[in-house]
């Protein structure tokens, strides 16, 4: 579904990915575990078409991505769920997903439209009660949910989500897990970007580790999880104490 090969990003002169290669089979979630400035947002940007400046190759389905603007990615099949959500505070509930259905109103898909509302309803029943409320008036998890939401409306063939986890309390985050591990039952690609690693290892398929903008160790899941360097960096008695307290 999604192969990149030796992926530099700059900004500036600095390189902040440094030669990362990387795939995702059709029907896989594949987390990207990292610590801050590590570069998982800065890949996710490069691959949606966000970024100026890059090398390497980045295909989705064998096609390459290169002379595609943002838009024309979305179109071929990749939504982006941001950091930090970017939802439209003032708009309702209904606007912003609308929004999100923007090239398939553009294709005349109205049809579709209504169909894929239905379903995100349906999968965030919550946003069907709010659905005529300002979007900035949500709940922290509320605002995630309608920011995945509004990215499925795209109908995307691979999902990509950076730090769906941030700032949501344990139950919330383990909802919205819950959600990522149905969407991938359903047939949607998935490339997780998450800093709680345990969390992001135990429901995916594959997985990398990002250091400094380079790829350091990558496979299985369940090996990942039980690697002693992952262990030690990020699912140690260190690591598991600072989340909890700050869940």
């Amino acid at each position: 579904m999604l192969q990149i090969k030796n992926l530099k990003c700059y900004y500036g002169r600095i390189m902040a990915i440094k030669g990362v290669s990387l795939s995702v089979r059709q029907g896989e979630l594949v987390s990207l575990i990292g610590a801050n400035g590590a570069g998982k947002s800065t890949l996710l940007q490069a691959v949606c078409g966000l970024l100026e400046h890059w090398e390497g190759e980045i295909k989705l389905e064998g096609r390459g991505l290169h002379t595609l603007d943002s838009s024309q990615i979305v179109k071929n099949g990749i939504s982006l769920v941001p950091e930090g959500r970017m939802i439209f505070p003032p708009l309702s509930v209904m606007d912003n997903l609308k929004l999100g259905a923007y090239t398939m109103y553009r294709r005349k898909m109205h049809a579709e439209v209504k169909q894929d509302l239905e379903m995100v309803l349906d999968l965030f029943p919550v946003l069907r009660a709010r659905i005529h409320q300002a979007a900035g008036t949500l709940s922290g998890g509320e605002q995630q949910m309608l920011a995945i939401a509004r990215a499925l409306m795209a109908r995307p063939k691979l999902l990509l989500l950076d730090e769906p986890s941030m700032g949501l309390a344990p139950l919330l985050v383990k909802k919205i897990l819950a959600t990522l591990v149905k969407l991938r039952e359903n047939g949607i690609t998935i490339l997780l970007v998450e800093q709680n690693a345990q969390a992001a290892l135990k429901i995916a398929d594959r997985g990398y580790v990002l250091e400094t903008g380079s790829v350091v160790l990558q496979g299985p899941a369940e090996y990942l999880l039980n690697d002693d360097e992952v262990k030690r960096a990020y699912l140690g008695k260190d690591y598991k104490e600072f989340y909890e307290g700050r869940a």
